[in-house]
């Protein structure tokens, strides 16, 4: 008995992977050109591993991606989710911002089918371009059972990165999606998924965050620490902000004097979290600086970016600093 192909849906926001321009050429290109109609017809084989359906949410570079774009796109998936007419799903992104768009997904989306986020380094013009085996991969992932329950998934070049982990680690080579210190979840051949590892956070159905009655999210920023940098910015982003992510050296250290300013902050009921510039580690909550005598949050193995996403998600729901840390612990 011939098994019945799983109904996978596309949702294209654009980036590279549907960019254009010189033919040959890897730079100097117009992203989110395509629509996803013309990125389904250079992949025949797609019909023998799934009914796939899609529409084009959005075209653009993903440096414009919006947090309005976040809810609404994350809304969409939902429903979709909810009216039983999709299997799995598959959201192409450019790669600049994908991180943090995985993990605000990984975060709200309710429901354990399937979502795979993909996108690729060359325009679809360019020699060797490799968003074809991308898109192609992503909906064989969204179409198999191994892929339920497992979150937000991003797949590129063959590997399978959870949407909390995932990361940008190269400004143009076509391997530039990394786990960091986390590494893979699996690997891809053809169509074929095999997974080794599976992440213990907590996702998806198993968050506190609903979207549906949100209509705009939290304004939180990201203050990067450097030698001699100026305590004052912190006062100018907490004015028109609610709340901070320090991007610090080392295990998320700042000088005495950006301490100082975190502690006044901090004091006022100003939720701040310390994060790290360096690309892999983790910030310890107490190690490094004394974050219970300052008032200040641990983000963990969270980059700066990814801090920033789930400070807005949880201060959507409480500005409690213990219970934001039990967040940063339980995500």
């Amino acid at each position: 008995m011939k098994t019945k192909r799983k109904r996978i849906h596309i949702l294209a926001t654009g980036g590279t992977i549907s960019g254009i321009g010189e033919r040959g050429a890897t730079s100097g290109y117009s992203p989110g050109v395509l629509p996803i109609d013309a990125l389904l017809k250079g992949l025949p084989r797609m019909l023998d591993i799934a009914e796939v359906t899609g529409e084009q949410f959005a075209s653009l570079n993903s440096d414009d991606i919006t947090q309005t774009i976040w809810l609404a796109l994350a809304k969409r998936v939902n429903s979709l989710a909810m009216s039983g007419a999709y299997d799995g799903f598959v959201i192409t992104h450019g790669t600049d911002t994908l991180e943090e768009s995985a993990y605000f997904f990984h975060l709200s989306v309710k429901t354990e089918k399937p979502v795979v986020v993909t996108g690729a380094m060359r325009p679809a013009t360019a020699t060797s371009a490799d968003g074809p085996l991308n898109l192609y991969q992503s909906v064989a992932l969204a179409a198999s059972d191994d892929a339920l329950g497992q979150g937000v998934l991003v797949l590129f070049s063959e590997g399978i990165y959870s949407g909390r982990d995932v990361r940008k680690g190269n400004t143009f080579r076509v391997h530039a999606i990394t786990g960091g210190d986390m590494g893979s979840l699996g690997l891809m051949r053809d169509e074929i998924p095999t997974f080794y590892h599976k992440t213990l956070k907590a996702h998806t159905t198993a968050t506190e965050f609903d979207l549906a009655d949100i209509q705009t999210l939290p304004r939180v920023a990201i203050a990067y620490f450097h030698v001699d940098a100026d305590p004052t910015v912190l006062d100018a982003l907490a004015a028109s902000h609610d709340g901070l992510v320090i991007a610090g050296a080392g295990d998320g250290v700042v000088s005495l004097r950006w301490e100082e300013r975190l502690r006044a902050l901090c004091e006022k009921g100003f939720p701040i979290v310390r994060a790290t510039r360096v690309p892999d580690g983790a910030v310890f909550r107490g190690a490094g600086m004394p974050d219970d005598d300052i008032g200040t949050l641990a983000a963990g193995t969270l980059s700066p970016e990814k801090a920033r996403v789930l400070l807005m998600l949880g201060l959507s729901r409480t500005r409690d600093t213990h219970r934001l840390q039990a967040m940063f612990d339980m995500y």
